[in-house]
């Protein structure tokens, strides 16, 4: 419930820490399960698993680099979007360990998008003409960077089914659902989502004000369907929530918006 010196909740500090599924080194996992032999994974560790450290805030590429690697999520969280004229990143996009990032530095050879730490995150950097020459060489390998493309295809046209079709409510639903999703597939609760991203980008990546998504989430608070406290959102009624975003699901899966 909301109370009346706070009419929207806030999305700002005091913030919970993450907990430990995030640590884990799913770049890994992600090698590990596409039917390599052990001589073959311990290839591919060794060319294209480099870890490397990223801070929180700090881009770890931008638009006009030269693209010469794409990478993997290893703990921590990202955004990623395009810079308007006036210097403000329009956000595209949040990833998730084992989510691959900088897809959109192929064809030009150069990065349009840029990322940015949400917190202080790890990522495993894979030099392109190595994911290339082990690409040739090993069609599993191949097979997972072309269903990884495919999938960032289809984010992206959900994401233009979200902006065109649905309302705010609609919209912050299906955008919880899906996060809800993607955390639970790697370990976090069913039910409860710590969110790495403050109101401002998730209004950005919505394609509405900061005060919509105020009073989104307020909608939703105060309809029993969520709990919010900070950062925290407590999922009451899934449900509910999952029918409210029925329209969502008909016309862009959930599991593809962000």
């Amino acid at each position: 419930m909301t109370t009346s010196s706070a009419p929207y909740p806030s999305f700002e500090p005091p913030r919970p820490a993450l907990t430990a599924p995030f640590e884990r080194c799913v770049p890994s996992e992600l090698f590990s399960t596409i039917g390599l032999s052990a001589d073959e994974f311990e290839r591919v560790q060794r060319l294209i698993l480099l870890r490397r450290p990223v801070k929180k805030g700090q881009t770890l590429f931008q638009g006009g680099q030269k693209f010469i690697e794409i990478f993997a999520v290893r703990y921590g969280s990202f955004r990623s979007g395009l810079l308007s004229l006036g210097g403000d990143l329009r956000v595209t996009g949040f990833h998730l360990p084992g989510d691959i990032m900088g897809f959109d530095g192929i064809a030009a050879q150069h990065h349009v998008c840029e990322a940015q730490a949400l917190e202080d995150s790890e990522v495993c950097a894979m030099p392109f003409e190595q994911v290339t020459t082990l690409s040739r060489e090993l069609r599993p390998v191949q097979r997972l960077f072309l269903q990884m493309m495919s999938k960032e295809l289809v984010r992206d046209n959900a994401v233009l089914v979200m902006l065109g079709s649905l309302n705010a409510d609609e919209r912050v639903a299906a955008f919880l659902l899906n996060l809800l999703d993607r955390m639970k597939a790697r370990g976090f609760s069913a039910s409860e989502l710590q969110l790495p991203m403050g109101r401002h980008d998730i209004a950005s990546f919505l394609g509405l004000k900061d005060e919509t998504v105020s009073r989104a989430f307020a909608s939703l608070n105060e309809r029993g369907l969520v709990k919010l406290n900070h950062r925290s959102v407590a999922v009451l009624q899934p449900d509910a929530l999952a029918r409210l975003a029925q329209v969502a699901r008909a016309k862009a899966p959930v599991h593809s918006l962000a």
